[in-house]
């Protein structure tokens, strides 16, 4: 039985090691790049419309149409959910470790290609940079299933959720990252290549070395995704992959013997024996899985699906809310580079104050409170800031009441990161079985996408259309739907990854029944 096996009980118990610490790191590295890819297009947008969409005459600088960047914003998106389906599913198949480098040399590649373009036209420069952060996001899509399945099958089960919540934290200081390498190159340019502001001087406003600043900021997220790259192929497979998916007992031991530095024998009987229960065979499509881990499944991809669209919304047009009441000057008082500046030192600022202490607060008492409390209170302290920022939001856009706006704002961050951004990656990582774990994870993270997708498209149509008083109303619904169906998500904590999905046992009817009761009930 796989309750049995030492090497998997060794690796439950097992006291926290330097390989853990290493396995955080490089699956955290991973993480930071997939952040700063997917931010750093907030920080240039406005850049973006001043090289390209400038009309010689106007008032005002110029501005990317609707649609262009919806699409500059939204197709990495894309890219990200049919990446963590493939990935995900390729993960369960080929094993973890074969398919992670190629996750990584995707995202090297794309990161670099998406700073390149065909000619100086706006189509040809708008169209290569789609087309790359499409494969860029195909890339990083990959990384969500793969890192989260390998810290799981990796970490013990009393720090479990510290280590796989410690790769996602990675995320926070990748958008602080971007916002600081934005700082640094707007900042070097500026006093470079000094221009008036576009009230001043249209024409001399945007300098032409003004190009290049946006295409390093994108570029320089290969930096990190390529240092990471010789760690990730020396990882051993997971051994509850080996072990329990690949079915070679042998291998599982010997790859954990020279990782936890002990010795351990190699139990081929047990893994035959485990391949032969027919309970714990079932497919990802078969009644079986739709009893057993259906309502998981729902759970975490609903939950996931609500979370992103608030969050997703809430960092990509945080300069449009920022600028809407004022924190940011207005656009002709400044010069193209200048307004880089002045965005990413408010997106650091954010990230720096909320972002990043919330992800840590996870890290730190996840194990302690539990994913179900967690996730259930972040949710619903979403759900209050975000009517304490609409119902009032005229008293909040006056100008004495602006800092108390950005504090405001910066809970909504900082609950939805000690919450349920960090929560609904975790917990599909250690509730299914593992042959179809990190399956299951991906299509859970898919289900994030299709929200932040749904944010991203939607939040600019939306709050163009109805204000931004009508919009965050909405997303304040949203979020008090992901605290209602946080009730289908079991609770993990202090479990080992087969006691939880179920792979330890055969189960007599009642014992099913009993178990599924106690799987679907928070602890």
């Amino acid at each position: 039985m796989a309750r049995e096996m030492h090497v998997l009980t060794a690796l439950d118990a097992a006291k926290t090691q330097w390989y853990h610490f290493t396995a955080i790191v490089i699956a955290g590295m991973g993480f930071f790049t997939d952040a700063y890819d997917l931010f750093c297009i907030s920080l240039v947008t406005k850049l973006l419309g001043r090289l390209y969409y400038t009309e010689p005459g106007s008032d005002t600088p110029g501005a990317l149409p609707s649609n262009v960047a919806s699409a500059v914003n939204g197709v990495a998106f894309c890219g990200t959910l049919t990446g963590q389906i493939f990935f995900g599913w390729l993960g369960d198949k080929m094993g973890r470790k074969r398919v992670y480098g190629m996750t990584l040399m995707l995202m090297v590649l794309c990161s670099i290609a998406s700073g390149l373009s065909f000619g100086k036209e706006a189509k040809g420069v708008m169209a290569t940079l789609c087309f790359f952060r499409f494969w860029l996001g195909f890339g990083i899509g990959g990384d969500y299933p793969l890192s989260a399945t390998i810290m799981s099958e990796y970490a013990n089960k009393k720090t479990r959720g510290a280590f796989i919540a410690a790769v996602f934290a990675m995320q926070g200081f990748g958008i602080l990252a971007g916002g600081m390498v934005a700082i640094i190159v707007s900042a070097a340019f500026n006093s470079g290549f000094s221009a008036p502001a576009y009230e001043v001087n249209a024409a001399l406003s945007t300098v032409p070395e003004a190009d290049f600043v946006w295409r390093i900021i994108v570029m320089f997220g290969a930096i990190p995704a390529a240092m990471t790259y010789y760690w990730r192929m020396k990882m051993p497979e997971t051994a509850r992959y080996t072990a329990l998916v690949a079915k070679n007992a042998k291998q599982a031991a010997s790859d954990m013997s020279k990782v936890l530095q002990v010795d351990l024998e190699a139990e081929q009987e047990k893994v035959e024996q485990l391949s032969k229960e027919q309970g714990n065979n079932f497919g990802l499509f078969s009644s079986e899985f739709a009893r057993r881990h259906g309502l998981h499944l729902l759970g975490t991809t609903s939950t996931w699906f609500l979370l992103d669209i608030a969050f997703y919304s809430q960092n990509l047009f945080q300069k449009d809310i920022f600028t809407a009441i004022g924190w940011i000057p207005k656009a002709k008082t400044m010069n193209a580079i200048e307004e880089v500046y002045h965005i990413a030192r408010a997106q650091t600022l954010i990230a720096l104050c909320s972002t990043v202490p919330g992800y840590w607060f996870t890290v730190a008492l996840i194990d302690r409170m539990g994913r179900f409390a967690i996730q259930l209170m972040g949710f619903f302290f979403m759900t209050v800031f975000m009517f304490a920022l609409a119902i009032p939001y005229h008293h909040w856009t006056l100008p004495d009441n602006r800092i108390g706006f950005v504090v405001m704002y910066s809970f909504t961050f900082f609950f939805a990161n000690f919450g349920p951004n960090a929560t609904t990656f975790v917990v599909p990582a250690e509730i299914f079985p593992a042959r179809l774990r990190s399956t299951c994870h991906g299509i859970s993270a898919a289900a994030g996408k299709a929200g932040a997708i749904v944010g991203a498209f939607g939040f600019l149509a939306v709050a163009n259309g109805i204000g931004v008083k009508k919009t965050l109303i909405i997303l304040g619904v949203v979020n008090f739907l992901g605290m209602v169906f946080t009730f289908l998500v079991p609770e993990s904590k202090g479990r080992s990854l087969e006691e939880i999905s179920g792979e330890n046992e055969e189960e007599t009817a009642a014992d099913q029944s009993r178990q599924q009761h106690i799987r679907t009930v928070p602890v």
